[in-house]
């Protein structure tokens, strides 16, 4: 079914794009968030949020405070032993000191600074920001802490049959840092969830990736880049095993954009795995074709063994796929082979999602899911959207729906 209605709607993204080389380390999120998307209106009126949820240096925190959490709750404890072992001194040293003069009483019940001891109220402030990075951990492992407030990872659990193969494909709006708390564990939470054995992002960000990279040591990272935002590719270990990659540069790409490319094998089953953030705006539908053109012409290139799966935020409208003659002879779309279900149609819909404030509801297909399989080998099985659920800050996880796939392994 065409999006004619959507032809003439403004896109997503189609003004005041990052500047091509944009640092993304964590000093300069809010740098970021100035020079960042400023096509995409934010909405006027907002909940009241935590304190933690208004500043960008929240996030970069809480991933230093979790990788010092072990250390952390030994000085506390050890605080806590020195600190009853010193009141019971001082209590002593007290009854053998009443007659002494006051100075001297004084200078015997100071606490040595030398000796590293938390005051009440510094111990109660680090301990509410543990907790606080400790929600990001248990979002995507699914325990609680424990009572001292430490948390244990469990063993991956696995959501897929041996045979299958499940992708996950998701544009998680990187450089919106509105409520970046709740929307990066609410993140963790679906891909904790879901433990796809690939996950494809876009619009990530340096500190975005130092985050996921500090909680989920059960996936293997390639990324498109190292600076600005870019895409990624997540491979989950013990289930896919990464061989190389390959990073193919747009020659006339005003965006920054890329294709990433990595060669994989599952379960000793060969998978070539591409992404990749085609250029956006309505206005820029020429390059975008050209993008295009250039993805399909590496699926189609790839060794002919291998099953190739690409994944992204094309910002495709249908009548530019029609524009090209359709899809090459070999190349399907997974959503259109799945028999066009309704129900995940629309991964960019603002008349549901309404992180950006639009006029107009728009409801466009901008992320796709193509594959090309080797022989009967591999084929579509299921595909859903996710992130549907609105957090309790009044958020999306991000302004795009996420994409389930799961594909099914058979006899060549």
């Amino acid at each position: 079914m065409d999006d004619k209605s959507n032809q003439g709607s403004p896109s997503h993204s189609c003004s005041g794009e990052p500047p091509v080389g944009t640092k993304g380390n964590p000093s300069s999120l809010v740098e970021i968030k100035v020079n960042g998307k400023t096509g995409k209106k934010k909405k006027n009126k907002r909940r009241q949020r935590p304190a933690c949820q208004n500043t960008t240096e929240s996030l970069c925190s809480s991933v230093e405070v979790e990788d010092q959490s072990k250390q952390t709750k030994k000085r506390s404890a050890r605080s806590k032993q020195e600190n009853s072992a010193q009141k019971t001194d001082r209590s002593t040293r007290d009854q053998s000191t009443q007659t002494e003069s006051p100075e001297s009483v004084q200078t015997q019940i100071e606490t040595p600074s030398d000796q590293g001891i938390n005051s009440p109220a510094t111990e109660s402030k680090s301990t509410q920001t543990l907790r606080s990075s400790f929600t990001l951990h248990q979002a995507y492992w699914g325990k609680s802490s424990t009572v001292d407030g430490s948390v244990d990872e469990l063993a991956p659990q696995s959501n897929s049959t041996s045979n299958q193969l499940t992708v996950i494909s998701w544009n998680i709006d990187g450089l919106d840092l509105e409520n970046v708390y709740s929307r990066s564990k609410g993140l963790l939470s679906h891909l904790g969830k879901y433990r796809a054995d690939v996950v494809l992002l876009q619009e990530l960000i340096p500190p975005y990736v130092n985050l996921l990279q500090s909680i989920m040591k059960d996936y293997e990272f390639v990324l498109g880049n190292q600076e600005g935002y870019f895409t990624g590719i997540l491979l989950r270990k013990g289930r896919v095993q990464f061989l190389e990659s390959n990073i193919v540069k747009y020659p006339t790409t005003e965006m920054n954009r890329n294709l990433l490319i990595a060669n994989v094998s599952f379960l000793g089953h060969p998978l070539c795995i591409m992404t990749s953030h085609l250029e956006s705006c309505k206005a820029n539908s020429q390059e975008r074709l050209n993008q295009l053109r250039r993805v399909w012409k590496w699926m189609k290139e790839a060794p002919l063994d291998h099953t190739v799966i690409f994944g992204g935020d094309t910002n495709l409208r249908d009548w530019e796929v029609r524009k090209l003659g359709g899809l090459p002879n070999g190349i399907f779309d997974v959503w259109e082979t799945l028999g066009e279900p309704e129900e995940s149609r629309y991964t960019w819909d603002t008349s549901i999602n309404d992180n950006k404030e639009i006029p107009n509801s728009i409801r466009i297909r901008f992320d796709r899911l193509f594959f090309r399989p080797a022989g009967a080998q591999v084929q579509p099985e299921t595909m859903t959207l996710i992130g549907l659920e609105k957090l309790k800050c009044d958020y999306f996880i991000s302004d795009h729906w996420g994409i389930l796939c799961t594909f099914l392994y058979g006899s060549a």
